[in-house]
């Protein structure tokens, strides 16, 4: 084992690696003996492909190269196809118009409202009684805010039909095993779905209309999850009446927890298309729940409303999926990535149908998230996973301690999770130590948790990354003078908090980050037009709050180096918002790097774009820091240096 300095030792796990090998996986669906999922190909400029894999495990891809299956809907989409009977339905990136692929055939429009992107649609589900897909529908074609309702579309093609609408915001569309009702969710304005939602269910009528519309459950302050209809016309929900997100049924008129865990059996509707649980069968349900940031999978027996451990090495288990005798879910694990897993329930014996990397890595090489709970604000406990460095082949200085990178994810309402992600094993195995950041307002751990960054976002979450770092330095597992903060989106601005506000860090990145919450309360989505009310206060009357807490207007409290990276095309934080940071870095003339990527949006997809962000912040903080890197890496230009 060779003595080398920290941050400079020669890794396998490089950039190259990681894009190549490594692709998205999501959205896994089964019909009849066939399974589906989809994989976005960084290879392919982040298209976004719909795999089929029959029961001889034969695999082929449903959208040709022209076609992209991925909806814009609340700009994040999700819930881009569905299928049925062997045909299947998508939205497509270019036109976000709806398409219909039937086997050996080629994709055929079957919407007809708009012949552009300014009509979109998402989280479809087939209604096989009336031969239609019922979906949500984002118009944007008048001035103003989007509309968003419920529409159903005939599934050989014609004449859309308005079924609901009137509210801010609808997704999650079911229609009942005997296609006489339909339940969805809505919510308004200001809320975000994990705010407060409502579950509604309607009659459909002989002419396919949606009638004694009622409201079931959840209000502005109760937040609902993944309506379902078990196989015998029950509706069951996620609701977290008890302060957690536990699984519900509506019967008789009444409404009853299934079983109350300190538990987390939803998450945050970002996306369309989420699933946490299945019905196997009308007695058994298959079910994902989190505790303390860790994943399980569990079965639960409807009848005498019992949860039954299931034993399995995932750590992360989400998008479930089930039908008799087996279940269908992505999963992955420390030492695994993200995956595409079917399960024999009645052995247990779990078979990966498709890998995100196929790449075997020596574990000698491989650090394995430590789940950390550590003190922080008012007496308070946050969280993380703290990953040491780890390479078979060096180890560091005797006497030194290893830089530390924190890491603060986005949102803010998310959460990290204990996986394989290479895009972490790239630092640790050059013997940078990582902090991954679960703070105050991350899911996973009950509302009374995600709420504690209501109205003290850019407080708490600095707070919390701030003294993860110190708790970790105490401990002697990192050097305080050697720490760096990144993040993405929400991360970002969390990122540009502390450098901005505090002076722990030394160094940071900024990936789409916000700079300037006035300018993202007026010059964002729809979906996220008024987030930030809750996490800061109402706009404008508490416009104060807002300037107090914008990194932009503080740049002379700035003192270390940062480097941004930024889509071109961001339509959630808008390049103007890194622009306007970099130009007051500029001014005060601090070491500043400013990486852009023409034809990206919120988040990198493609190939040369991850590849050119992972190793331009290693470069950066290379320079800062004074190490020696073992590989050349394209430089980034850094000003002021």
């Amino acid at each position: 084992m060779k003595t080398a300095p920290y941050g400079s030792w020669k890794s396998p796990i490089t950039s190259d690696l990681i894009v190549k090998e490594t692709i998205g996986l999501s959205q896994p669906r089964l019909d009849g003996d066939d399974t589906y999922w989809i994989e976005m190909r960084p290879s392919e400029r982040g298209r976004q492909v719909i795999v089929r894999r029959t029961s001889d495990g034969s695999r082929t891809d449903i959208n040709p190269s022209e076609f992209n299956a991925r909806t814009r809907v609340q700009e994040y989409g999700g819930g881009d196809y569905v299928v049925h009977e062997g045909a299947v339905y998508f939205s497509n990136f270019a036109d976000q118009q709806l398409y219909r692929a039937a086997p050996d055939s080629a994709p055929q429009l079957i919407s007809s409202e708009c012949s552009d992107d300014r009509v979109r649609y998402a989280d479809a589900v087939v209604d096989p009684k009336r031969k239609r897909l019922i979906c949500v529908c984002e118009d944007h074609r008048q001035p103003g805010e989007a509309q968003n309702y419920l529409v159903s579309v005939p599934l050989a093609g014609g004449t859309n039909t308005v079924l609901v609408s009137g509210n801010d915001f609808y997704s999650s569309p079911r229609v009942s095993p005997d296609g006489s009702q339909l339940a969805w969710l809505t919510w308004h304005h200001p809320n975000m779905p994990w705010d407060g939602c409502e579950l509604w269910t309607g009659d459909i009528d002989d002419d396919g209309g949606v009638t004694n519309q009622r409201h079931v459950a959840g209000g502005l302050r109760e937040s609902i999850f993944q309506p379902e209809w078990s196989p015998d016309g029950l509706l069951h929900f996620v609701s977290e009446t008890s302060g957690w997100w536990n699984i519900c049924r509506f019967a008789n008129d009444s409404i009853e927890c299934l079983v109350e865990q300190e538990a987390e059996f939803g998450v945050p509707q970002w996306v369309f298309g989420l699933s946490t649980y299945a019905f196997e069968s009308v007695e058994r349900i298959i079910c994902a729940f989190v505790e303390k940031g860790i994943w399980s999978l569990g079965t639960i027996d409807t009848r005498r409303k019992h949860l039954e451990r299931i034993e399995t090495p995932f750590t992360e288990i989400s998008f479930v999926r089930a039908a008799a005798g087996r279940a269908l879910f992505r999963a992955g694990s420390p030492l695994t990535p993200f995956s595409i897993v079917e399960m024999n329930l009645a052995t247990r014996e779990t078979n990966v149908l498709r890998r995100a990397s196929n790449v075997e890595i020596d574990p000698g090489y491989i650090s394995e998230p430590k789940p950390i709970e550590f003190p922080t604000e008012n007496d308070l406990t946050a969280h993380g996973f703290f990953y040491p460095p780890k390479n078979r082949d060096f180890a560091g200085p005797e006497g030194e301690r290893p830089l530390l990178l924190v890491k603060s994810h986005g949102g803010p309402t998310s959460a990290t999770i204990a996986v394989l992600m290479l895009g972490i094993q790239y630092w640790t195995s050059r013997g940078i130590a990582v902090l991954d950041v679960n703070y105050g307002g991350s899911t996973g751990y009950g509302r009374a948790y995600r709420e504690r960054l209501n109205g003290t976002w850019g407080v708490t979450d600095v707070d919390d990354c701030i003294n993860g770092a110190k708790f970790l330095a105490g401990r002697v597992e990192a050097e305080a003078n050697r720490s760096m903060i990144d993040g993405g989106s929400a991360g970002g601005y969390t990122t540009l908090c502390a450098l901005t506000f505090r002076d722990y860090f030394k160094a940071g990145a900024s990936h789409y980050g916000v700079s300037d919450l006035e300018a993202l309360e007026v010059d964002t989505h729809k979906f996220e037009s008024r987030y930030s009310r809750s996490l800061i206060g109402p706009y404008p009357e508490r416009r104060d709050l807002y300037y107090e807490r914008s990194p932009l207007h503080f740049t002379d409290r700035l003192s270390c180096p940062v480097i941004f990276f930024q889509g071109l095309e961001d339509k959630v934080v808008p390049p103007n918002q890194a622009e306007m940071m970099v130009e007051a870095l500029r001014q005060k003339n601090l070491p500043v790097a400013y990486v852009t990527f023409a034809g990206e949006q919120h988040g990198f997809r493609q190939a040369k774009n991850i590849k050119r962000s992972l190793d331009g912040e290693l470069y950066f903080y290379s320079r800062i820091f004074g190490f020696e890197l073992a590989d050349d890496v394209e430089p980034v230009e850094i000003e002021n240096l």
